[in-house]
């Protein structure tokens, strides 16, 4: 049995896949394009979905955790503040985060629930729900296109199934982004030197950076301290990744350039640690997060609070370290 908010579940199943926040489910002011948005989700296949949720035509009992929100605020701020994207309110950005904080500060503490009912009525072999609930409306208002998403988690209550919903700020995408609107400043510029529209001599291309300066040093301090993925032994340079921990996009110009943000993995561990699917304490003990289904849990090759010693920690590793399981981390359920 699993506790959340003081409630007593049994955990079933993870949905396999992240529910894509697309562009035509947000509210307008969060939106990219034209339109004023759908209510309608799209959940992934509607085999895959029906399978998961319930039969054809089902209507799933769902909830939230106010703190949940909070932390998924909390860890989108920076893009709600800087944005990377051109979101049609984007001049009113810091004044939306502060006034949907306050809504979601009004929810009640612990489990929030709402109901979803299957979009049945629609043909083809998408699958997509909708609800009228003021819950639905709001995750709808929070969610910012591309770089948010939903994790849906199964679980049995008292022999009825209950769905629970979490919203995530999806970093690396977040990171692309801003890498793109840096690059595609530096590009501009070396445009207006070709084409003359301005004076001044023309950079070579190959001055242009992809958002990512500093970051050979980077690594290489990184791999000087640990010359291996301290998961797997690996030792070839050409198959370790340089990861962050508090991840680069919402870290300042310091902090993407510190190697005490980081450590050596090989690339599945780099993506687990990056997704926020694993961490680790300062003892050096992994967590594993439930929001990854049984089947990979079981496939991905370490176990709960398994003790890697040749992890680096230092007290400025553990500081980022702390950010990671605050903000980036898919915590345990409850947590």
């Amino acid at each position: 049995m699993m506790i959340i908010a003081g409630e007593s579940f049994k955990f079933e199943d993870t949905f396999e896949t992240p529910i894509t926040v697309a562009d035509s489910w947000v509210m307008p002011k969060n939106k990219l394009g034209g339109g004023n948005g759908e209510a309608k989700l799209y959940v992934g296949s509607r085999e895959k979905m029906e399978s998961f949720f319930g039969e054809i035509g089902f209507t799933a009992t769902c909830f939230v955790l106010r703190q949940d929100l909070q932390a998924y605020m909390l860890a989108i701020k920076s893009e709600y503040l800087s944005p990377s994207q051109e979101y049609r309110g984007k001049d009113e950005m810091r004044m939306l985060w502060s006034e949907r904080m306050e809504k979601i500060n009004e929810l009640p503490s612990g489990i929030v629930v709402f109901t979803v009912k299957e979009q049945s009525q629609i043909a083809g072999p998408r699958g997509y729900v909708n609800s009228t609930d003021k819950v639905y409306r709001l995750i709808r208002e929070i969610s910012l296109p591309l770089v948010s998403y939903i994790s849906a988690m199964r679980l049995d209550y008292n022999g009825q199934p209950m769905f629970y919903l979490k919203l995530f700020a999806d970093f690396e995408e977040i990171e692309k982004r801003k890498a793109f609107i840096e690059n595609y400043g530096a590009i501009k510029q070396n445009e207006e030197n070709v084409f003359g529209v301005r004076e001044g001599p023309v950079e070579p291309k190959t001055q242009i950076r992809y958002g990512r300066e500093g970051q050979d040093e980077y690594r290489r301090k990184l791999l000087d301290e640990c010359p291996f993925c301290p998961i797997t032994m690996i030792n070839e340079e050409s198959l370790l990744i340089a990861s962050h921990i508090k991840p680069w996009a919402v870290s300042d110009s310091k902090e993407r350039i510190d190697p005490n943000n980081g450590f050596i993995f090989s690339p599945l561990y780099d993506k687990l640690f990056d997704r926020g699917y694993i961490t680790f304490s300062d003892d050096k003990r992994v967590s594993i997060s439930n929001w990854l289904s049984r089947q990979v849990k079981e496939r991905i090759g370490i176990k709960e609070n398994q003790m890697f010693q040749f992890l680096p920690m230092n007290d400025a590793r553990a500081k980022y370290l702390e950010y990671h399981r605050c903000t980036v981390f898919k915590g345990h359920i409850g947590d």
